[in-house]
């Protein structure tokens, strides 16, 4: 098999070195690393396109030591990582594996860059989520995907799953968080000018031909450096085949069956199958069992997503892990009404939440969290608020006129002519007060006066006397470093007033299948599943639940996928 891909009409009947179910982030490295070293591959993907959830994400990757960052100047070490998982999770995970995560990141990623066209970039500055605890860091652990051309690929640029929609202006140009300054203040100054200028360009070529931009930033970028590679090294690929089940037992596994065109071909593995299927993030009984209770209605997990490995793994008496967290990293969302009638969520990351002149408050009008926090821990706050009534699922972002022309909000972008608009797709909720408003959107109309009352006080010192909002470098690297005297504090007092309901949502599950350092399936009784991977969302979380940075999906989804390739193979790392 020398093609890139292979078609339907596939034997009933193949044998390979090594089978990898999944065509995400993590399944692409598995079957690029094997192939690089020597490995007769076979990747199988139930859909028609490559990405996963990893097409969608940010595509940051958390590797501390990082041979880019230090050749930036950034200096760090495995040993302060450490330090810092330490203080934020304890011993709740297997030290073997923490340990390897740790020691081969910078080699994984060496080795990509080395020997494929998966290059990437450092971050500089992009602080840890708990940089208060020891250990943290505040720049030199995060890394990037270069921007990635997406029309080297041709034709098979279809095969790339798509940003969500929200992530994407004039309906398909991807842009990165350098060119939002640039785009809103395009008429700011020439180079800005000259700059969006060809930006659109480009894209508008790109429209002639392609359904979208071909300039793929993040995730997405990430995706199409994998593909590339593995396009390039002829590695096959079949679209549309999901795995059905394992061939072999606890003892063994030998290979497995595919489900292809209604009928099963029988895929025999003479060193065994790794799942990489994303997680069970879709997966109704596994969210039921793991997830917190009332289980989150969303996901921005792809679709796909429906815990197909954990399952299969399960059946074979692999080992599910951990039970006992909230198993999922998690964003809060807002819901978008499309035009064509279709829901979108709009994650809140960075953009907002952080700068100075906006609170959250539950349905009671009270503040509950820092709203700088982390997307992971402002969701967990939400966990926790909930179980006292009133609820704080959904809770609110409250803003006013001054903060959405400046900042923008969720899919509104900063200076937007027309946020009424959003008003009038149910969007958001808009007011001349603060009771008016608090009416529209069921809270509190007297606790939201007292709260936003007490908050415009600490915008006055610029301390935050409840929550510490602004203390903390994460804090402040997301809020308006030119906002004085506190980056991540402002009045909110200039009508029209706006609310904005934010739920919970995961990016990815943490619960999984449980491994060893090298990315071999347990067995109920710890003992490896000989022939048995499992790596990204199929593999239980290295964190256990905890989110220390930029990248904490995908950077243990890249470094085990290149150990069970390397395992694999029979090489010691």
């Amino acid at each position: 098999m020398s093609q890139a891909t292979v078609s339907a009409d596939t034997h009933s009947e193949m044998e390979v070195d090594l089978l990898i179910a999944g065509g995400g982030p993590a399944g692409m490295t598995a079957a690029l690393v094997a192939s690089l070293e020597g490995l007769d591959v076979l990747l199988c993907e139930k859909s028609n396109q490559v990405g996963g959830t990893g097409a969608t994400s940010a595509g940051t990757l958390w590797i501390p030591g990082n041979s880019q960052s230090r050749a930036a100047g950034f200096s760090d070490s495995s040993e302060q990582a450490d330090l810092y998982l330490n203080a934020l999770i304890g011993e709740a995970t297997n030290r073997e594996l923490r340990n390897a995560y740790l020691q081969t990141g910078p080699k994984a990623i060496d080795y990509l860059c080395a020997r494929s066209d998966v290059q990437f970039l450092p971050c500089g500055n992009h602080p840890d989520y708990r940089s208060n605890m020891p250990g943290a860091a505040v720049a030199g652990r995060a890394i990037v995907p270069e921007p990635f051309d997406g029309r080297l690929l041709g034709a098979e640029f279809q095969r790339i799953r798509p940003p969500v929609p929200e992530f994407m202006v004039f309906g398909g140009l991807m842009v990165g968080k350098a060119d939002i300054s640039r785009l809103v203040g395009r008429f700011d100054s020439f180079a800005n000018f000259i700059y969006c200028a060809k930006l659109f360009a480009r894209y508008v070529a790109d429209r002639l031909k392609y359904k979208r931009g071909t300039r793929l930033m993040m995730g997405n970028a990430l995706v199409g450096r994998l593909f590339y590679s593995l396009r390039k090294r002829k590695v096959p690929i079949l679209f549309d085949a999901p795995i059905v089940r394992l061939t072999g037992d606890r003892r063994g596994v030998k290979g497995a069956c595919l489900n292809v065109g209604g009928r099963e071909i029988l895929i025999k593995a003479r060193k065994g199958v790794v799942l990489a299927t994303g997680g069970y993030a879709h997966n109704k009984r596994f969210r039921e069992t793991f997830m917190p209770q009332p289980v989150p209605e969303y996901s921005m997990s792809y679709e796909g997503n429906r815990g197909d490995g954990v399952d299969i793994g399960q059946r074979l008496g692999a080992s599910i892990t951990p039970q006992q967290c909230t198993s999922g990293l998690w964003t809060p969302v807002s819901v978008v009404p499309r035009p064509d009638g279709s829901k979108g969520l709009f994650p809140h990351l960075v953009l907002d939440r952080a700068k100075p002149g906006l609170i959250a408050v539950n349905s009671a009008g009270r503040r509950f969290v820092n709203e700088a926090a982390s997307y992971h821990d402002f969701v967990l706050a939400m966990f926790e608020s909930n179980k006292i009534t009133p609820p704080s699922i959904p809770a609110w972002l409250i803003c006013d006129a001054a903060f959405m022309g400046r900042y923008g909000l969720g899919v509104i972008y900063p200076g937007h002519r027309n946020p009424g608009k959003f008003v009038d797709s149910g969007y958001l909720d808009s007011a001349q007060t603060l009771e008016e408003l608090a009416g529209k959107a069921g809270i509190d109309p007297m606790q939201l006066h007292l709260t936003v009352t007490r908050y415009n006080s600490f915008a006055e010192t610029g301390v935050d006397i409840d929550f510490d909002k602004g203390e903390t470098e994460l804090n402040r690297f997301n809020g308006d470093t030119a906002h004085k005297p506190n980056p991540c504090i402002g009045p909110i007092s200039a009508p029209p007033f706006y609310a904005l309901a934010v739920l919970p949502a995961d990016i990815a599950v943490s619960t999984g299948l449980a491994t060893d350092a090298d990315a071999q399936v347990l067995a109920s009784d710890g003992k490896p599943i000989p022939g048995l991977y499992a790596c990204g969302n199929d593999m239980a979380s290295v964190m256990a639940g905890s989110y220390p940075g930029p990248g904490t999906t995908l950077g243990p989804a890249v470094v085990f996928a290149y150990r069970a390739a390397m395992h694999a193979k029979g090489v010691t790392i």
